[in-house]
């Protein structure tokens, strides 16, 4: 059986990257990363490299110590890192005459549908033509209002917009867990995580100084990059040869129980229902136990020449499947690529609406409040209210926006839309019918607050 050819992202912390205290490259785990992506290249599989460390790289050029807090001072530390780090890359990749390119990004980038299509379309371009992308966010022009925050999500955002199978976040630890191993020796790892969650993990572990992110945004990154499909794993970066180990493994375990489930089906059918009613049932609670048990269902099956070749267990990890279903590509974009300008404040009946199956749009009648100043065609969050506590709240005498403030802070954030109409003119139509909308406002651009292709939800847990 021919292996499957996957997209990969990699991605790849300033710790991994450069010392903490030094900020000189680790040229040593760089060059094995890049032997690494180098063997995966070979055996057919498209690599999307997601790299920190500009910041660190300036300053060491520069000769300063520690990162400067004045922002126009660290964008440009940032320019003249981010130059060195490419040209490092570059040197490196070339050695095994890999070519890379350079990809730069700000969330105001992928704002636009239309740019974010031409981003997707560019690194799926760059992957047809065997090109290693190497991304970055635009540390020189990002300011918090277009940042991602940090290459962790970045890397999932990247994950998304590619369709990539598979998002390796390569840090100093090799996975999530119990507690922090670092402070206690007896702290038990977490090889598979199913619901984020619930999971309860000492997540105490900081980025490095030069770094932004820590064990809490690689959780973050592991929930968003699932939502849109893309199995993910935490390990370790001084290994990166690790990755052929766990690709083959889970790779593996996927084929032994796609076949396993197509043996069990084909169990069923021969069976017939009237009387063999007992084996049928058998059957099926076998189909029905957890993947957990793969190793030991296999004994009591027929032995085919792909079981055989059971490869040894993998290095230590921690794996997030994907959720088995993923977020839709335009649906991501509105969750993940765009920021939300302020908040629509719905009742639960109109959440059951516009998440049910054949989804709703959002009508102006299950609108209970608006927060912020937006425009029509901007986007906003989508919180969940019970309207009987707010107009309960607002029905008293004593009512204070500290109340209203509090009421607010206990709701869900379900999704985000880009919406029709702009936050005054929402705030005159919330609780109408859409056939008043017109002798209030003058106009009626539309029935909907947000039609319901613009609508995007949060996976349910």
């Amino acid at each position: 059986m021919k292996s499957k050819k996957l997209t990969i992202v990699i991605k790849l912390g300033t710790s991994s990257i450069c010392d903490e205290h030094t900020h000189e490259p680790r040229v040593s785990i760089m060059s094995l990363i890049v032997e690494t992506v180098v063997k995966l290249r070979r055996d057919g599989h498209r690599i999307i490299i997601v790299s920190s460390a500009a910041i660190a790289m300036g300053l060491k050029r520069m000769n300063i110590p520690r990162r400067p807090k004045h922002l126009a001072t660290v964008q440009a530390i940032a320019a003249t890192g981010q130059g060195r780090l490419i040209a490092l890359w570059d040197h490196l990749f070339s050695q095994l005459d890999q070519p890379i390119a350079q990809i730069l990004l700000t969330r105001n980038d992928i704002s636009d549908r239309g740019q974010y299509l031409n981003a997707a379309n560019t690194l799926s371009e760059l992957l047809n033509l065997g090109i290693v992308p190497i991304v970055n966010e635009n540390d020189t022009l990002s300011v918090m209002e277009i940042k991602f925050g940090d290459n962790d999500t970045l890397s999932a955002i990247t994950a998304g917009m590619a369709s990539a199978d598979y998002l390796f976040l390569l840090t100093d630890v090799d996975g999530l867990y119990t507690e922090n191993p670092r402070l206690n020796p007896n702290a038990t790892p977490i090889e598979i995580v199913t619901d984020i969650s619930q999971l309860k993990v000492d997540v105490s572990t900081a980025g490095s100084s030069v770094g932004t992110g820590g064990m809490v945004t690689k959780l973050i990154a592991a929930e968003l990059a699932t939502s849109a499909g893309v199995t993910t794993i935490i390990t370790k970066s001084s290994v990166p040869g690790n990755i052929h180990s766990i690709l083959n493994y889970v790779e593996w375990q996927k084929k032994t129980d796609n076949l396993h489930d197509d043996e069990l089906r084909l169990s069923v059918l021969a069976i017939d229902d009237e009387s063999e009613p007992d084996l049928r049932r058998s059957v099926r609670s076998v189909r029905s136990r957890s993947p957990s048990t793969s190793s030991s269902r296999n004994q009591s099956l027929p032995q085919s020449p792909e079981r055989l070749r059971t490869p040894s267990p993998p290095p230590r990890h921690t794996r997030f499947p994907p959720q088995s279903h993923p977020i839709r590509d335009r649906h991501f974009w509105i969750l993940h690529g765009l920021k939300a300008h302020g908040t629509v404040y719905i009742d639960h009946g109109a959440y059951r609406a516009v998440t049910r199956a054949d989804k709703a749009g959002l009508l102006p009648a299950g609108v209970v409040d608006v927060q912020g100043n937006f425009n029509a065609s901007e986007t906003v969050s989508i919180k969940v209210v019970n309207r009987a506590d707010y107009e309960n709240l607002h029905n008293k005498e004593s009512f204070t926006s500290e109340q209203e403030d509090e009421l607010f802070e206990q709701a869900e954030e379900i999704g985000k839309a880009i919406v029709n109409y702009s936050s005054v003119e929402i705030n005159r139509i919330k609780g109408l019918k859409s056939f008043e909308i017109e002798p209030l406002l003058g106009y009626a651009d539309s029935e909907y607050i947000a039609h319901r292709d613009n609508l995007a939800f949060f996976p349910r847990h």
